[in-house]
C-alpha cells in the first residue's frame, strides 16, 4: 500500500508536465499520422493499438514498447497479422475518439486494441464523458467489422474511492455491453512495485513491457483467428 501511495503523489507531481508534453506530441503528430506498422505484408491482417503514451513507448528505445513487442512474437510464432501502433503520448479518450473514423478507413483493421483514458482520469475528467468516449470507439470499431480488445487502467486512491471505484468500473461496463475482450488491468502484477516504472513514476521500463504484452496477449489470441500450423512457427518469444 505504500508504493501505491507513493506511485499516487509522483503521478499527481508528474501530471502538469505531461499535459506539456501532450500538446507538444499531439502537435507534432496528428490523426493518423502517428500510426507505425511493423514491416509486414500489406495484405496482411491489421491490429491496430489505440492508445496513450503507456502504448506509444514513451521513455523507451524503438523496439522496447509492449506493441513492438507484440509484432516481434506474432511475427516469431508465424502469424499473418500486422500491427499498427497509432498511439501517441497524451492522448485522451475524446482525442482518440476524433482520431478513429480516419484510421479505421485507412487501415481497415481486424482487431482493435483500445488503451485510453489513463490521462482523462489524472486529469480528474468525467467519468461519464471517458465512458462516453470509449464506447462510442468500440462501437465504431464492431461496426467496422473489427473485433475490439479494451485494456483498462485504474486510478490512484487519493482520488477518492468513490471517483476511483467509478473510473475502474468503465472499462469492464464498456466490454460487456459491447462484448469486447477485456484485460481488466494492463500493469497487472507489477502496478505498484515503483522499481519497474521510469523516474516520473508514471511509464513502465523496458523491463516491464514484457508483463505488459503478457497480460494482452490471452486476452489478444482468441480475437486473431486460427493459430498457424506448428511447422511455420518460429516459437521465438
Amino acid at each position: 500500500m505504500h508504493a501505491v501511495h507513493a506511485l499516487t503523489a509522483a503521478l499527481v507531481a508528474a501530471l502538469a508536465a505531461a499535459a506539456l508534453f501532450a500538446a507538444g506530441a499531439l502537435a507534432a503528430a496528428p490523426g493518423a499520422a502517428a500510426a507505425a506498422p511493423a514491416r509486414a505484408d500489406p495484405q496482411a491482417p491489421v491490429i491496430l493499438v489505440v492508445g496513450d503514451s503507456i502504448s506509444a513507448g514513451y521513455g523507451l528505445e524503438a523496439g522496447q514498447s509492449w506493441v513492438a513487442l507484440l509484432a516481434k512474437r506474432l511475427q516469431g510464432d508465424g502469424y499473418r497479422e500486422r500491427v499498427v501502433n497509432a498511439s501517441i503520448s497524451g492522448d485522451t479518450t475524446a482525442g482518440g475518439r476524433a482520431r478513429l473514423p480516419a484510421l479505421l478507413r485507412e487501415y481497415r483493421p481486424t482487431v482493435v486494441v483500445l488503451e485510453l483514458g489513463g490521462n482523462d482520469g489524472l486529469r480528474g475528467g468525467d467519468v461519464s464523458a471517458t465512458r462516453a468516449n470509449l464506447d462510442a470507439m468500440a462501437k465504431e470499431a464492431a461496426a467496422a467489422r473489427a473485433r475490439v480488445l479494451i485494456l483498462g487502467m485504474k486510478m490512484p486512491p487519493n482520488y477518492g474511492p468513490a471517483y476511483a471505484r467509478a473510473f475502474d468500473a468503465i472499462y469492464a461496463e464498456v466490454a460487456r455491453e459491447r462484448r469486447a475482450a477485456l484485460v481488466p488491468w494492463l500493469f497487472a502484477g507489477f502496478g505498484e512495485d515503483l522499481s519497474q516504472f521510469q523516474p516520473d513514476h508514471i511509464h513502465p521500463v523496458a523491463a516491464a513491457q514484457p508483463r505488459m504484452l503478457d497480460n494482452v496477449w490471452p486476452a489478444l489470441l482468441p480475437l486473431i483467428g486460427k493459430r498457424p500450423d506448428a511447422s511455420t512457427r518460429g516459437g521465438s518469444r
